[in-house]
This record gives structure tokens, C-alpha cells and sequence, in this order.
């Protein structure tokens, strides 16, 4: 059925500007289209950022096959970090989400990222070489997840944090996705690899073929370098911002290391290596369920809430976890089942304060530099804990990541005593 694209007679205003056009648009819509749409942009997130771990799932067979240094090894993590840094920032920069069909933008890079990730798992015989294919395989998924948000965005103004919730939890589910490969695949790391990029192929088609613009898109904007400096202007996307940073100083440090931390573990204690690896999968994947819990309680409680709940929980995990080394695995994996489900329950949230607070017409824009000095800030919290595991040893690691779910429950208190809270959810804060 063909999109509703109502639009007001004074220039430049739109259905979206308008509440009776908007809710006789939202009402005339085809009931569930925006449903299949969340449906099918969630399965092809999920497939998409398969390609995000896929190198780090295998870094024990590419340690004993390449003879990997420890350094070489946190590479290979890093590495993906950094290109997806660089390829937001060059996205920003260019205005890309917001001048491009962001469902093109989606197809294109998701299958460039999987042509990248199987030159990775086919060619790569050493890590300089890995190294450098895994950091064009995250530059390239930069064009995945900002685009898929802002579709989103074009179909859900109620329910937009549950929205969100679900593609962030589809994310989190791909991104452990590589562990459950790994773990009950081959046993040749080179297929597993190939054959999450194949997956990621997959995702990209069906948003070309199946994916469409919500009855709230606006028109294309026009190239404006100014606005990537605009973003932080506005009073209410700069804390949403501070409590997303603070949010990232944990998540990926956490998702990259507590499979290394749960293979010690296990290791310690005689456990199968496969029970590791699926056990890595289902610690991350808790994540999926934490987000769709964390928006449908947002849309109704609100964001500023529901962001410092989550915060408080995973930083309190991160103190406790450390002491379960060695300890019984049902024990430890239940602990660190909590944390996966907290730690990025809230992600959703923050990137919905910014499509309710920040310019509409170049929302693409702003989330894509929040997500760029986000996870700009990942690389050196991921960088850290290597490097304290060998002083301190697992037991007290993780206690560096607390800092920053702390700061990011203070920067959400004080937005929700702003003015310009009333514009997040519907009034909900």
C-alpha cells in the first residue's frame, strides 16, 4: 500500500508538524504496516551486525593459527571500533543519513561490510591483515545502524522507545550472534566467518526489497556541514548525549571482555570450551530482552527513569561480577546474564530523546555524531581493561566501567528537570 504523505500548504511543514494531520495519517494508516516494517528492519539488523564480533569470536583459533600477541588480539576488537568511528564521522560530516534513501544508504554498506568480513575469514593469514579487513568491516556498518533508527523514526511517533527497543535488542542479538556460530559451527573459523557474512548480504536485501519510509519522512535535506556542530547546541540532546557516553564507557568493554572472562572462568573450573562460547551468546543476548522491556516500560514511565534504572543495575554489576571468577557457572553466568540484559537496555532510550528533541530534518545527522564520540570513547575503555586484567586480575577489572553508568544516571536526572523534557515521550520525561 502506497505511503501517506500529507502535507500542510505553508512550505516546508509537514504531517509530522501538524497533530490533526498526524493523527489522521496515523489513524488512516494501514493497520500493522508499521509493525511489519519494525518486524523485517529488526530480522535485517540483526543479520547486518552479525559482522560486528565475528573476528572476536574466533580470536582463540586465530591466536594458536597466527601465533597472536595479546596486543594483536585486542586489535582485532578495536579495530572495528575505530573504522565504525571513522565511517560515522565521515557520515556526519557528509550528511549522509539525511541526504541519502537511509534504506539504500542500510543495503549499500551492509553488503560492503560482508564483502569485507569474507575477505577477512577467506585471505587474512596474519594480523596486520586482519586487522585492517575488520576495520573496514566496521566502517562500513556505520551506514547500518543510524539509517535503520531513523526509519524507525518515519513510522513510530507513539511507542518509539519500544521501537527502538526492539531494533537495539535485534542488534545486540547479532552482535552475539558470531559466539553461537562459533560455537556450535565449524570447526574452521574461516567458514563460521564466511557464513556470517552471508547473513549480513541477506539483512541488506531485505531492506532494499521489503522496507519502506514511514508516512512521517521528511524530505531529503541538504548538505550542511554546520550541523554536526548544531547537534550540540541544543540543551536536551547534549545530556542525552552525556548519559549515552557514559553509557558507552561500559557496554562494549563489557561485551567485548566477559567472554574472555567466562572462558577463564570456565577454564579454571574443566568446563567444555563449547559451553563458553554458547554461554557468551546467551550473556549478550539477554541484551534483546532488556531492551524490549526497557521501551515498552519507557514509552509509558519515561525515558530519563527507565535510562537511570538500567544504569544503576549494570554499574552495580559491574562491581560485583568480578568476585564470581572461578565460582560455580550458574552462579556467575546469572550474574552476568543480569548484566547483559541492563547494560544496553537503555541504548534505545537515549537515541529516542534525540529524535524527540533534536532537529527533525537532520536527525540522521545528530544521531550519527552521538553514536561516532560514543563510540570513539569505547576504544578506550576497551583498551583498559586488558591492560588492568594483568594487575588486578579479573576479580576487580570490571570496576572501571562503574564510572560511567554513575555519570550517565547524572546527566539523565538533570535533563528530566529541564523544560525540554517535556518533548520526550509524549510528555513522560
Amino acid at each position: 500500500m502506497g505511503r501517506l504523505n500529507y502535507k500542510y500548504s505553508a512550505p516546508n511543514q509537514t504531517v509530522a508538524t501538524i497533530p490533526a494531520l498526524r493523527n489522521s495519517a496515523e489513524s488512516l494508516s494501514q493497520p500493522g504496516s508499521r509493525w511489519r516494517t519494525l518486524t523485517l528492519l529488526a530480522i535485517a539488523e540483526l543479520l547486518a551486525m552479525s559482522l560486528w564480533f565475528s573476528g572476536s569470536a574466533v580470536v582463540p583459533a586465530l591466536t594458536r593459527e597466527w601465533q597472536l600477541s595479546a596486543n594483536a588480539a585486542n586489535w582485532l576488537t578495536l579495530s572495528v571500533q575505530l573504522g565504525f568511528v571513522a565511517g560515522t564521522l565521515l557520515s556526519a560530516l557528509l550528511n549522509l543519513p539525511d541526504i541519502i534513501s537511509p534504506r539504500h544508504l542500510f543495503t549499500l554498506t551492509a553488503c560492503l561490510g560482508a564483502i569485507a568480513n569474507a575477505a577477512f575469514g577467506w585471505f587474512a593469514h596474519d594480523g596486520s591483515q586482519g586487522i585492517s579487513l575488520r576495520f573496514l568491516t566496521g566502517m562500513c556498518l556505520a551506514g547500518v545502524y543510524p539509517p535503520a533508527m531513523k526509519i524507525l523514526a518515519t513510522w513510530f511517533r507513539h511507542g518509539r522507545g519500544l521501537a527502538l527497543g526492539v531494533l537495539v535488542g535485534a542488534l545486540t542479538l547479532g552482535k552475539a550472534a558470531p559466539y553461537l556460530v562459533n560455537g556450535i559451527g565449524s570447526s574452521n573459523w574461516r567458514y563460521n566467518v564466511i557464513s556470517v557474512s552471508g547473513l549480513a548480504v541477506v539483512g541488506g536485501l531485505v531492506v532494499l526489497l521489503f522496507v519502506d519510509d514511514g508516512p512521517y519522512a521528511l524530505p531529503a535535506g541538504r548538505f550542511n556541514w554546520k550541523q554536526v556542530g548544531r547537534v550540540f547546541h541544543n540543551r536536551g540532546v547534549r545530556l542525552a548525549s552525556l548519559g549515552y557516553f557514559g553509557h558507552m564507557w561500559e557496554l562494549y568493554a563489557m561485551w567485548t571482555w566477559i567472554p574472555f572472562m567466562i572462558r577463564a572462568s570456565l577454564s579454571s573450573r574443566g568446563s567444555n570450551p563449547s559451553l563458553a562460547e554458547v554461554s557468551s551468546f546467551l550473556v549478550i543476548g539477554c541484551g534483546a530482552a532488556g531492551c524490549v522491556v526497557a521501551g515498552l516500560i519507557a514509552d509509558r514511565v519515561g525515558r530519563t527513569i527507565v535510562t537511570s534504572a538500567a544504569m544503576i543495575v549494570s554499574g552495580s554489576c559491574c562491581l560485583v561480577i568480578g568476585f564470581l571468577f572461578g565460582a560455580h557457572p550458574l552462579v556467575l553466568l546469572i550474574v552476568a546474564g543480569i548484566w547483559g540484559a541492563s547494560v544496553v537496555a537503555d541504548s534505545a532510550q537515549f537515541s529516542a530523546c534525540v529524535t524527540e528533541l533534536g532537529d527533525q530534518q537532520y536527525i540522521g545527522t545528530a544521531l550519527t555524531i552521538q553514536t561516532c564520540l560514543g563510540f570513539l570513547l569505547t576504544t578506550v575503555s576497551i583498551e583498559l581493561i586488558p591492560r588492568l586484567v594483568s594487575l588486578v586480575g579479573w576479580r576487580y577489572v570490571f570496576a572501571i566501567l562503574a564510572p560511567g553508568p554513575l555519570f550517565g544516571v547524572l546527566a539523565m536526572l538533570r535533563l528530566r528537570g529541564l523544560p525540554e523534557a517535556e518533548k520526550i515521550a509524549h510528555g513522560r520525561r
